[in-house]
């Protein structure tokens, strides 16, 4: 199989487990491409690929913009807070102007959950969904998967990975916990109680609210950011008293009797959700996915792009 089962990146939900490894086997050849002496290949010399972002973003907006230039794109970035959307143009609108200028593809954040289906199901152009609100981020839990492969093997069974922190406001935990039940690993949330949805049970993950027994449990950790800029109340009494409770630092790893393998999908709130000195030791592989971020990403739209035109 070459083919993606899917027309559009939209959500892991949406993926099957052949999509994801065949996501990851072309991860793994770009993956030798980026680390070449010339880090280009021609491949989408033909492509043009609109980046709307709707939502600020750094680090994915990059890692997009270099993977897209990497494969030869030419590209068009929108940013809506210095765009016509601020005066109230409508979210079509906006994309078919885009789309006037030719567009084969188009890479989407949002602030509002199910944005880049809605747009999928209304444009001629393939769309990747870079985040919707609360919903899903599916390269992101691509590209943590594809870490924790990279570092523990090919074969997820078996696997115990952790998902700490703010599961309620995080499009990065639901995408997760969708990939890696796909690739047959056990998931574990752990969180403060206000911070863990009452529907996550039903997805098949466990809910622990207490980190060492967590850690303890788990192979791998994925410490998430707590997201102030979406928490529209206070859902705990103070940054300090959820850093005590559910901080990582160097004493409480090195205590457990196994080692276990750190990952953050970034920007890293230091001090809170983990210390520097375990965000940057040998236990950690967040530059990892960093990197990763880009194979993988090239990897989704070089597949997408197989598709134009058909």
């Amino acid at each position: 199989m070459d083919n993606l089962s899917v027309k559009h990146i939209i959500g892991i939900e949406d993926l099957t487990k052949a999509d994801i490894e065949l996501i990851f086997k072309t991860a793994d050849n770009f993956k030798q491409v980026i680390n070449r002496p010339i880090k280009k290949v021609p491949s989408l010399r033909d492509i043009t690929i609109a980046n709307l972002f709707f939502e600020n973003s750094t680090r994915t907006r990059l890692s997009f913009e270099l993977a897209e230039k990497r494969l030869s794109a030419d590209i068009v970035n929108f940013s809506a807070a210095s765009s016509s959307v601020k005066k109230g143009e409508t979210l079509v609108d906006t994309v078919n102007n885009i789309l006037s200028m030719k567009v084969d593809m188009v890479v989407m954040r949002h602030p509002n959950p199910g944005a880049a289906k809605f747009l999928s199901e209304r444009i001629g152009a393939k769309v990747i969904n870079a985040g919707d609100g609360t919903h899903e981020h599916p390269t992101q839990a691509l590209l943590d998967a594809y870490s924790i492969r990279e570092k523990h093997g090919e074969d997820f069974k078996g696997k115990k990975v952790v998902i700490v922190g703010d599961i309620l406001h995080s499009r990065v935990a639901l995408s997760n916990i969708f990939c890696l039940q796909k690739l047959g690993a056990e998931v574990m949330v752990c969180g403060p109680t206000t911070l863990v949805p009452k529907f996550i049970g039903e997805l098949g993950v466990k809910v622990e609210h207490n980190l060492r027994k967590a850690l303890e449990w788990c192979d791998v950790a994925n410490m998430l950011r707590i997201q102030l800029e979406r928490q529209d109340m206070k859902y705990f009494p103070s940054l300090r008293e959820y850093t005590m409770l559910f901080g990582l630092d160097k004493k409480l790893l090195n205590s457990l009797d196994k080692k276990i393998t750190i990952m953050h999908p970034g920007p890293i709130n230091r001090g809170v959700e983990i210390t520097s000195d375990v965000a940057d030791s040998d236990q950690s592989i967040i530059l990892q996915q960093v990197e990763n971020g880009v194979a993988i990403r090239m990897a989704v739209i070089y597949l997408l792009a197989g598709q134009i035109g058909r």
